[in-house]
């Protein structure tokens, strides 16, 4: 038996579920100790569908999210909370009502309408296939054709940032660091603003290198993962970063998320 709190959250949706989701998420990581029974239910269109999940919540006594935006939907939820005690949230109709209000207009009421497959949706595709077909410095060219290119040494988290922002409809391309390599001629004809110089701390960079290794079988004391070696390395990447005139970030205790944002941030501020 653990010793630690326990608690039930259902997110219930008629689309994804993505946006009560990540709400729950970033509320439940400020309690690291709590044992959660978190689920998503999806793609809920009926009342037998909804009424079926409120009885195992109610049995539970579940915290309940919600993105209804059928009428119908909302009102049984709403009214089976209230008769049974259960807290409940609404995420998206508080929202929208006070947008209707100062905007005279009415909602679509259309579930999944943040998922339609319109002209977004097949760039964000476009520049996922792009990251992709660029990843690693495959084809120099790709950084002419980049919104953002990212350069770094071993371990500083380019691929999935690469990922992260082109979910977000962004180009990018890659480009691993070593003193031994040779810089592609077309990184000289970029912008700077649209380069990203990566960087880490020695001891962190060392760390994650030796795990590694450690994850191939190997032994994790090599040269890749030395001090002297990752100085050299981080040396010869500020050096390169400050001949381009870009913008360098330390990734250091920075998520995936966190470093997209100074990015993105810096882009849109061009």
């Amino acid at each position: 038996m653990s010793d630690h709190p326990e608690l039930a959250i259902y997110v219930l949706s008629d689309s994804v579920g993505g946006t009560a989701s990540n709400i729950s998420s970033a509320a439940l990581s400020q309690f690291p100790k709590l044992e959660c029974n978190f689920k998503i239910f999806s793609f809920i269109r009926e009342e037998n569908q909804l009424m079926s999940i409120l009885k195992k919540a109610q049995e539970v006594n579940a915290i309940i999210l919600h993105t209804f935006v059928s009428k119908t939907l909302i009102h049984t939820i709403h009214h089976f909370c209230n008769e049974n005690d259960l807290t409940c949230f609404d995420i998206l109709n508080p929202i929208m009502r006070e947008i209707s209000e100062r905007t005279n207009l009415e909602p679509q009421f259309k579930p999944g309408a943040m998922h339609k497959l319109d002209e977004n949706y097949f760039d964000r595709i476009g520049a996922m296939e792009f990251a992709v077909n660029y990843d690693d410095g495959k084809d120099p060219k790709g950084f002419l054709e980049a919104d953002i290119v990212i350069l770094g040494i071993s371990r500083t988290s380019k691929t999935p940032l690469s990922i992260y922002l082109a979910n977000q409809n962004y180009k990018v391309a890659n480009l691993p660091l070593m003193p031994e390599s040779e810089i592609p001629s077309e990184l000289w004809s970029v912008d700077p603003k649209k380069i990203v110089g990566l960087t880490n701390d020695e001891s962190i960079l060392s760390n994650i290198r030796k795990e590694r290794m450690i994850s191939y079988g190997m032994n994790p004391d090599t040269p890749y993962s030395s001090t002297e070696r990752i100085q050299k390395e981080i040396r010869y990447a500020e050096k390169l970063y400050n001949k381009l005139g870009c913008q360098i970030i330390n990734v250091a205790n920075k998520s995936i998320e966190e470093t997209a944002a100074i990015i993105v941030s810096s882009f849109q501020a061009h």
